[in-house]
């Protein structure tokens, strides 16, 4: 009885529409006011901002040409050994002797260089075209030194010039002397195969090295100088290591590629 009269009473009393209907209260509309402003604010974002990335690749720091691999262009057996590992020598100079069946025949470099290794010993015995040295392409000793870093070639479009590198130098603790400072000289149009890497490093192993995962693009970096540096390059420390760098050492390189603007993420 008691519901009863409840709901008879409800019904007796006057509809109230002169009051003000309360649609949400002060919490409420703070809350919606800033979803709005996020909501905003992450769309102009979409539209003008960008997002910064970078890629990750091996390298390796070489002079700007390259090297080259010495072969000998006769079989026979090795008698003499006329140049040393990290002797400079100009186009033309000796570097082995071998006895064939028509006489001695003298393996001279193609190229002015630096010898950076010697695949040949005396008494050995070499068949016509054996790899017997590598010779990097440097004539002077204060040659710049570069980094040539393997980007992997789905990343390669998006590195643009003048990017910025960092360089982790196997040789040089990075925790106490930091990484190498360098920008993008240039970019390869085409995609490196193992012989063409092994032909421009010296270095068969490297060419199978770097192309276990593809064929990637080699990129050419240049490497900050700086006078205030035992190097003779800009670290991110101070100082850098007390020691200068030498050709063919291995590093790892981080290049920053060309920004995306996030709404790129978004659009078919």
């Amino acid at each position: 009885m008691q519901f009863r009269q409840q709901a008879l009473t409800k019904l007796q009393s006057p509809e109230e529409l002169d009051l003000p209907v309360r649609f949400a209260r002060p919490q409420g509309w703070l809350v919606l006011s800033v979803t709005v402003v996020v909501m905003a604010a992450a769309s102009v974002w979409a539209v003008t901002g960008s997002v910064a990335s970078t890629v990750s690749a091996p390298a390796v720091l070489t002079h700007g040409e390259g090297s080259y691999i010495l072969q000998s262009p006769a079989a026979g057996q090795v008698t003499a050994v006329l140049a040393k590992e990290g002797e400079r020598l100009p186009a033309g100079s000796p570097v082995l002797k071998v006895r064939t069946a028509d006489g001695e025949t003298v393996v001279r470099t193609v190229a002015a260089g630096r010898i950076t290794a010697l695949a040949a010993t005396i008494g050995q015995i070499i068949a016509t075209g054996a790899n017997v040295a590598a010779v990097e392409k440097v004539a002077r000793a204060d040659d710049p030194l570069y980094a040539t870093v393997y980007v992997p070639a789905e990343n390669a479009a998006s590195v643009p010039a003048d990017a910025a590198v960092d360089l982790t130098v196997q040789t040089v603790p990075s925790q106490r002397y930091g990484v190498l400072r360098g920008h993008v000289k240039s970019v390869d149009r085409t995609a490196r195969s193992a012989q063409q890497i092994s032909a421009f490093l010296g270095d068969s192993q490297l060419g199978e090295q770097f192309t276990e995962e593809g064929r990637p693009v080699a990129v050419l970096v240049r490497l900050d100088r700086s006078s205030a540096t035992e190097s003779g390059y800009r670290w991110s420390s101070a100082d850098g290591p007390p020691y200068a760098l030498t050709s063919m050492t291995m590093a790892t390189a981080s290049i920053r590629l060309a920004d995306q603007r996030p709404l790129d993420w978004l659009l078919p």
